[in-house]
């Protein structure tokens, strides 16, 4: 099961957010399962013609939402990141509500900002 990327030069978004947009797109969506060895930085830099940075860039921030999991010498490999991403979400929302509520904001106004803050950031074009 390869791994399909391309890299626009000319989108809006830089080259390393392609990569890692790409990657967790197919790994959320089962295009690419649980397990599944990721090249490695340099050999998929230089399959995409991009600097490694690049793409150890990508790889950092896959890792850091839990979408890959890095075994050292072993590589790089898509994580059970299902849970993990729910989890987080879940984390993160409930510190949001209790620094809300530390701040005053009623209920109706603590969820007014998170739906805005949400409405932004999901139909932002980057």
């Amino acid at each position: 099961m390869p791994l399909s990327i391309t890299v626009d030069p000319d989108a809006p978004v830089a080259p390393y957010e392609q990569v890692r947009a790409q990657i967790a797109e197919q790994a959320r969506g089962g295009g690419l399962p649980v397990g599944h060895r990721l090249p490695t930085v340099r050999g998929l830099a230089e399959e995409l013609g991009l600097a490694a940075n690049t793409v150890a860039k990508a790889y950092r921030a896959l890792e850091a939402d839990g979408v890959i999991e890095t075994r050292g010498r072993h590589g790089s490999f898509v994580a059970a990141g299902g849970d993990t991403a729910a989890r987080e979400a879940a984390t993160s929302a409930r510190a949001y509500a209790r620094r809300a509520r530390r701040l005053g904001l009623d209920r109706a106004a603590a969820l007014a900002a998170a739906q805005e803050a949400v409405a932004a950031e999901y139909d932002r074009r980057d």
